[in-house]
C-alpha cells in the first residue's frame, strides 16, 4: 500500500504514556507505510479538536492523513481500506463499525499476549472519535472540529452531528473493530466542561438544519470537498 501520515493529538500524562507506547509500537510493528508522528498545540489545555485540525491541515490537500488517539489501534486491513477509499471519496472515514472498550482486564489481557479480538471488552455505543481518515480538503469542507471545545467532552459528538447535517449522511464505516486501552479517567465537571455542554446544546438545535449548521462552524452551502 502506498505511504501514508498517521498523527496522534499527544500531550504527555502520566496514566496515558504506557497506552500511547502501546499504539506507537503497533503501528511500527502492523502497519509499516504509514509514518506516525505526535502534534499538540501551545494551549494552556489539551485542546483535542485543535490537534486533530492542525495534524489534518500539516499534509497536502488532496493527501490522505489518518488522526488516531494517543489510546486507541484499529484493525489493519479495516485501517487500509479506509485510507484507500478515503483518497477518492471526498468523504471522511471511520475503520470501525465496533469500538472496544477494554478497561482494565481487557488491556491486562492484551499486554499479557491475548489477541485484541478476544480481550474482554465494553461495546461503546454510538462511538465515533478515536481513528479518522481523510484529507485536508475533506476536512475543512465542514469544518473540522470545533476548538472552542476545551479540555475534554463533546468536542466528537459535535462534528458527527455536523458532518451528518453538512454533507447529508455520517462518515463512511469500514466493517471491523478499534480497540480503546485502560488509563485514568479525565474529570468532565467545572467550569470548561459546562461550557463544552452547553455549545454542544447549540450543535444539536442546529442538528438537521444545514444552513443553521453551517452558520454554527462557520462554512458555506453547498458543502463539498471536490
Amino acid at each position: 500500500m502506498p505511504p501514508f501520515t498517521v498523527v496522534i493529538p499527544w500531550r504527555s500524562a502520566p496514566s496515558r504514556v504506557s497506552a500511547y507506547e502501546f499504539v506507537t509500537a503497533w503501528y511500527a510493528q502492523h502497519v509499516p507505510e504509514a509514518t506516525v508522528r505526535a502534534i499538540d498545540t501551545d494551549d494552556d489545555v489539551f485542546v483535542l479538536a485543535a490537534c486533530r485540525n492542525r495534524a489534518i491541515a500539516s499534509v497536502p490537500a488532496d493527501e490522505v492523513v489518518v488522526v488516531n488517539d494517543a489510546d486507541t489501534f484499529p484493525e489493519v486491513d479495516a485501517l487500509r481500506a479506509a485510507v484507500a477509499a478515503a483518497r477518492t471519496s471526498g468523504r471522511v472515514h471511520l475503520p470501525y463499525t465496533e469500538y472496544h472498550w477494554l478497561g482494565a482486564e481487557g488491556t491486562a489481557q492484551l499486554r499479557g499476549g491475548m489477541a485484541p479480538e478476544d480481550c474482554v471488552f465494553d461495546l461503546v455505543i454510538g462511538a465515533c472519535s478515536g481513528v479518522y481518515a481523510t484529507t485536508p480538503r475533506t476536512w475543512a469542507a465542514h469544518g473540522g472540529q470545533d476548538e472552542r471545545f476545551r479540555g475534554w467532552g463533546f468536542e466528537d459528538a459535535a462534528w458527527y452531528l455536523a458532518y451528518e447535517t453538512l454533507f447529508g449522511a455520517p462518515p463512511i464505516r469500514h466493517e471491523g473493530s478499534v480497540y480503546a486501552l485502560h488509563h485514568q479517567a479525565e474529570v468532565r465537571a467545572g467550569e470548561r466542561y459546562d461550557a463544552n455542554a452547553a455549545l454542544m446544546e447549540r450543535y444539536r438545535a442546529a442538528a438537521g438544519d444545514p444552513a443553521a449548521m453551517a452558520q454554527l462552524v462557520g462554512v458555506e452551502l453547498p458543502v463539498s470537498s471536490s
